[in-house]
């Protein structure tokens, strides 16, 4: 349930209310979130490739270009 909501269906209101009173989130927490992960990884967006990281790349940065293994197989000099 913490940054995507998942499983939120599995917890009472009162149980979510107490979460959100414990730990209070901004207006625009969801964009201060990705633009969190964007900053820690526009620097080295080689190291998100088959991790979930790079959708946080692709989503700030019109120019990247997420890497696709099924190519990378097929371009590979041994074939």
């Amino acid at each position: 349930m913490d940054m995507t909501g998942r499983n939120r269906d599995d917890f009472t209101e009162e149980e979510r209310k107490a979460v959100k009173s414990a730990c209070p989130r901004g207006h625009d927490f969801a964009h201060e979130v990705i633009d969190t992960f964007y900053q820690g990884l526009k620097h080295r967006p080689d190291t998100t490739f088959g991790t979930f990281n790079d959708d946080f790349l692709a989503f700030k940065d019109p120019h990247f270009r997420r890497g696709n293994l099924c190519s990378i197989i097929l371009a590979a000099a041994w074939r």
